[in-house]
């Protein structure tokens, strides 16, 4: 299994117009699966799948605002798969800091999984 940890981005999603205007922090984490034999063997990354392109993907659908975390993600993992079709497993999740509710919430968080 890869992982990308941590991945923060500013961006401008949300349904308050506040949070389209204002912006606000977010995480993404994407951990994925494939047959990695032939790469392990001859460490060549052109046997991987380089997740130097899977970061620049995250980061270009960042920048495209979304209403809901819900629909981020989903977009977010249905076109890594398109793009990458040796991926085998794959889990996303964008967290949101300080997500705008009537108290103390750290972030909120939205999970999608591909099997």
């Amino acid at each position: 299994m890869v992982r990308l940890n941590n991945m923060e981005f500013y961006a401008y999603h949300g349904c308050l117009e506040s949070e389209r205007r204002e912006g606000n922090r977010f995480r993404v984490d994407f951990a994925y699966d494939y047959d990695m034999r032939k790469a392990a063997r001859s460490d060549d990354l052109r046997e991987a799948i380089d997740y130097s392109a899977i970061y620049e993907h995250i980061r270009a659908e960042m920048e495209v605002p979304a209403n809901l975390l819900e629909h981020l993600a989903s977009r977010m993992l249905d076109t890594l798969i398109a793009r990458f079709p040796r991926i085998s497993y794959a889990e996303l999740t964008v967290t949101k800091y300080n997500p705008p509710l009537d108290g103390k919430v750290e972030s909120s968080s939205v999970t999608v999984v591909y099997a």
